[in-house]
Parts: structure tokens; C-alpha cells; sequence
């Protein structure tokens, strides 16, 4: 198989990149329109929605408040906000001033003698606007930055094709990373304006070049204008059904990307380049009229809106009073019932929209008065409560760490191979123990690390405990075992009399001393009481035996 055979089939599987004169065409035809359009959706937006959004805000110290938030922000700025938020700290601060004036006058004043109030938020206002300002800039900056080193990468693809075609023999064998470079291109963003234009021509100037030496005929030509026929086709079809998306917010955003796409397709052929585009644009401005109609909807809502804020204040009022009023001490899940009834009413509020702009700032006003008289005197009652759990807390921390200083000074011990006074330190932790079930609550997020800590440093304790009785008993049985070796030894070397008087006081030397060591197993735990009984048993076995050994030795005497 040829290496133009090869061309040939892979061609058959994908779509061949713009032809130059054809994309020309297009862009020249379709870029106006689109444009048009585009501007026509933004500005219905910002006269209703965002503009809404953005100029909201009722007081001075929210406006700063939001301008604070987007200079500390990582978005990028939309300077339609900051102008709209620009307008409206004027705005309110001349409504201020107006308002001032009129209750000036109302109680007798002279007009004359009125002297407006300094505007004392405005150099902090200043302040955010400035670093917004410089924020911006940098922001500008960066992208100016970016879309000179994209410059820079589209030179570098620019030089990659002319380096294919120095070697026109080897062109065929050089497709795919031909149209790797491609696919590259396609996903560098914006360059420099003042260079797009001549960086695109000479682009284009070597990837007509490349297709002529691959001797592209009119069949492979046909398949790509068929492919970019299909693709848009599947736009079109795809803004068609966003008309049956009742969120028209969503579908109108979910058009701007469709639009997006349409623009980085390829041509079709000159003959069906009119009708497709028609399809496409009929289709989007379906959407756009909703987008229009939806908005407009919505402001014959604001007085129902009215209407329904003023019901969740009276149910805020309803919820709120019995636990504000109540003689007594109100217990804590009362308050945090009660707090998420109204925060859910808050999260309903928030929902509601806007009501008519002549009511929307009492009714937020009498709102806010309603919500903050319930939280500050829930934060009140928390506050005091916070300072019990604080108390509590720190009498916590404070057993933890005699906790953990009691195993460290027995880690210690037991290191220097000191006498340890097992008992006297488990009546110790046992003390703790009480007292720390003696304490009350601490706060959610500290208690179970709390308990952790304490249930660590005691298990480390008893666990010690258990593991230095364990030894005990294993060195006991070893110095046991020891014993009797050495025992039956030495009666090797003994006469039949003399065994057996050995073997009488033996016996009862180590039955005294068993006697005597049952006296250490004083706790009333089950591993104590298990030793005294195995001791018991022993003694029991060794007196037995010097019974059998005092028999024996009246017989020789005898």
C-alpha cells in the first residue's frame, strides 16, 4: 500500500481542516450576524437580571462589603458590576442626603442653614475601588502576557509545518503530525490583535501548501465540506432542542457555547453555506426571544413577591416569640429548632426574587430587624453556654494531661528498672476516670478527639498493667521450674535420711513463701484472683507432699 493509499483511508475516518477560502467566506458572512446577536442577549441581561443583581445592595456598607469580596476574590471582574456598584454607593449616599435634608426641614429647620453630613464611608470606598482598579490592571496584564506567548506557541507550530514541508517526499508519511499540529493550533487561544490577522494568513499560506503537496483531489475536499456539514447539522439540531428547555437562563448560556462551536467548525460548500447558517440562526433567535419574554415575566411577579415576604416575616415573628419571651432558661434545642425554621424561612426568602422597587427596601429592613432580634439574643444565651463548655473543656484537657504525665513517669521508671507501685497507680487512673465522667459536655467538634486522647493514655496504662503482670507470672515460673531442677539435683548427692530431711525443709520454706506471696495479690480484679487460686492449689499440692515426705522420715526414725 502506497503512502498516498494510507492518506486516503485515514481521510475516510475524520474530517479534513478548513479550506482558506471557503473559512474567509464564512467568517465574513456569518461573523456580523453573530456578533449582533450576541450583544443583543448581553444587553437584555444587564438591563434585567445582573443589573438587578448588582445594584440590590441597600445600604453603603454592603456595596463596600461586595466590592471587599471581589478585590480579594480570585474571579475574574466583570466591570459592569463595578460600575453598577459604583452608581449605587452614590446613589444611596444621595438618597441619604436627601432623606436627611427632608426630615431637616419636616422638624423646622431652615434650608438654608442645612449643612449635608460629610460622606465618611467614601474613602473606604475609595479604597476597594482602587484596588479593584489594580487588580484589573494585572488581570489585563496577565492576559496580554498569555496571548503573546500563544504567539509565540502558533509561531512555533508555524515553523514545525514549514520544517514537513522541506522534505516534500516525506509529506505523505507526516500527516498525522500534521494534523496533530493542527488540533494544537485549534486549542491556542486568542493571540495579540494586531497580529491575529497576518498570523492567520501565514498559517494558512503553508497549510495550503501541505494540502497541495498531498495533491488533496475534489473527492477529499467533498468528504471534509460533508463532515463540517454533519457537524453543524448536529448544532443546529442541538440549539432546536434547547427551545423545549424551560430554564431559558440555562438554554440561552448553553447557546452561547453552540454559537462557540459553530465558529470553530470548518466550511461547507458554498452552495449550502447560506441555508445551514439561516438554520442555525433561526433557531437561536426562537431562544432569544424567550430569553427576552422571561425576563420580563419577572417583573410582573415582584408584587406577588411582596406578598410572600411579608408572610415569612410574620412567620419568623410567630417562631421566634415564644422561646424571646419565655420566662426562664430555654434549653439549647429549643433555640436550634427554632434557628432552623427561620433560616429555612431565610433560605425561602432568598429564593422569592425582588419585590417593587418602592417596598423592596422597608420590607428587607423590617426583615433584617425581625432575624437579628431572635439571633442576638440566641447568641446571648450561647455565649454563656460556650463559656460552661470552655470550662468544661479545659478541666478535659487538663486530665489528659495528668494522664499522659502518669504513663510517661511509669515509662520512665520502668526504663530506669525501678520498684513500681502498680496498685497506687491504678487507683490513680481509676480517680481520673471518674472524674472525667464527672465533667460535663465540651463542644462537638473537640469532644471525640478528647475522648480519644484520654481512653489512649489510660488503655496505655492498664495495658502496661496486664503486660508487667504477665511477666511476673512467667518469672515466677521459670524461678518454679529453676527450683525444682536444682532440687532434684541435689538429692542426687544425699543419702536416703538426708534427702528426705531436705526435702521436709524445702518444702516448707516454699510453702511459707507462697503463703507469704499471696498477701501481694490484694486487687480484686479477675487476673489477681486467678493467681491467689493457682497459688491456693499449690500450696495445697505442697503440703501434701511434706505430709508423704514426714510420713517417710517416722518410718525411718522407727
Amino acid at each position: 500500500m502506497t503512502d498516498i493509499q494510507n492518506v486516503n483511508e485515514e481521510l475516510q475516518q475524520e474530517a479534513l481542516t478548513e479550506d482558506t477560502n471557503v473559512a474567509e467566506t464564512v467568517a465574513e458572512t456569518t461573523a456580523p450576524i453573530f456578533e449582533e446577536e450576541a450583544a443583543e442577549v448581553a444587553g437584555n441581561e444587564a438591563d434585567t437580571d445582573e443589573n438587578k443583581k448588582f445594584t440590590s445592595l441597600a445600604t453603603k456598607q454592603e456595596v463596600i462589603d461586595r466590592l471587599k469580596a471581589i478585590a480579594e476574590g480570585e474571579e475574574p471582574i466583570s466591570r459592569l458590576e463595578v460600575e453598577a456598584l459604583k452608581s449605587n454607593f452614590y446613589r444611596i449616599h444621595k438618597q441619604e442626603t436627601e432623606e436627611a435634608y427632608k426630615a431637616f426641614i419636616e422638624n423646622g429647620g431652615n434650608p438654608e442653614e442645612y449643612l449635608p453630613a460629610a460622606n465618611v464611608d467614601e474613602p473606604l470606598f475609595k479604597e476597594q475601588m482602587a484596588v479593584i482598579k489594580e487588580k484589573r490592571t494585572a488581570q489585563f496584564q496577565e492576559q496580554e502576557r498569555q496571548k503573546e506567548e500563544n504567539y509565540q506557541k502558533k509561531l512555533d507550530i508555524i515553523e514545525k509545518v514549514k520544517a514537513i514541508l522541506a522534505n516534500p517526499d516525506e509529506v505523505n508519511k507526516s500527516y498525522n503530525d500534521f494534523k496533530a499540529l493542527q488540533q494544537e493550533w485549534n486549542e491556542i487561544k486568542n493571540v495579540p490583535a494586531e497580529k491575529a490577522t497576518d498570523l492567520w494568513k501565514t498559517y494558512q499560506v503553508y497549510v495550503e501548501q501541505f494540502y497541495d503537496t498531498l495533491k488533496l483531489n475534489n473527492e477529499f475536499r467533498a468528504y471534509d465540506f460533508k463532515k463540517n456539514l454533519e457537524m453543524k447539522t448536529l448544532l443546529c439540531e442541538a440549539v432546536e432542542r434547547l427551545q423545549n428547555n424551560e430554564n431559558i437562563v440555562e438554554a440561552s448560556r448553553a447557546l452561547q457555547q453552540l454559537h462557540d462551536e459553530w465558529a470553530e467548525i470548518g466550511p461547507v460548500a458554498r452552495e449550502l453555506l447560506e441555508d445551514i447558517w439561516n438554520r442555525f440562526k433561526a433557531a437561536s433567535t426562537i431562544i432569544n426571544k424567550k430569553h427576552q419574554a422571561y425576563f420580563d415575566e419577572l417583573h410582573a411577579k415582584e408584587q406577588d413577591n411582596l406578598a410572600k415576604k411579608q408572610a415569612i416575616i410574620e412567620q419568623i415573628k410567630s417562631i421566634a416569640a415564644p422561646i424571646m419571651q419565655a420566662e426562664g432558661k430555654v434549653e439549647a434545642t429549643k433555640w436550634d429548632k427554632a434557628s432552623e425554621q427561620i433560616q429555612a424561612l431565610q433560605s425561602e426568602w432568598r429564593t422569592i426574587g425582588f419585590a417593587p422597587k418602592k417596598y423592596n427596601q422597608s420590607i428587607y429592613d423590617e426583615y433584617r430587624a425581625t432575624c437579628d432580634a431572635f439571633f442576638n439574643a440566641k447568641t446571648a444565651y450561647f455565649k454563656e453556654l460556650r463559656e460552661q463548655l470552655n470550662a468544661n473543656l479545659q478541666t478535659k484537657r487538663t486530665l489528659i494531661e495528668r494522664a499522659q504525665d502518669a504513663f510517661a513517669k511509669l515509662q520512665a521508671a520502668q526504663e530506669a528498672n525501678e520498684t513500681i507501685q502498680w496498685n497506687e497507680l491504678a487507683e490513680q487512673f481509676r480517680t481520673m476516670q471518674v472524674e472525667w465522667k464527672a465533667v460535663g459536655v465540651v463542644s462537638r467538634k473537640y469532644s471525640d478527639e478528647l475522648w480519644k486522647q484520654f481512653s489512649a493514655a489510660c488503655d496505655q496504662f492498664f495495658n502496661a498493667m496486664r503486660e508487667n503482670k504477665k511477666v511476673e507470672r512467667e518469672n515466677y515460673q521459670k524461678r518454679k521450674e529453676a527450683a525444682k531442677a536444682q532440687f532434684a539435683k541435689k538429692l542426687e548427692h544425699m543419702n536416703d535420711a538426708q534427702k528426705l530431711y531436705r526435702m521436709r525443709d524445702n518444702l516448707q520454706q516454699e510453702i511459707k513463701t507462697a503463703e507469704n506471696n499471696i498477701l501481694f495479690f490484694t486487687s480484686k480484679s479477675k487476673t489477681a484472683n486467678k493467681l491467689v487460686d493457682d497459688m491456693q492449689r499449690k500450696i495445697d499440692e505442697l503440703k501434701k507432699q511434706l505430709a508423704d515426705i514426714q510420713e517417710k522420715i517416722n518410718q525411718a526414725e522407727d
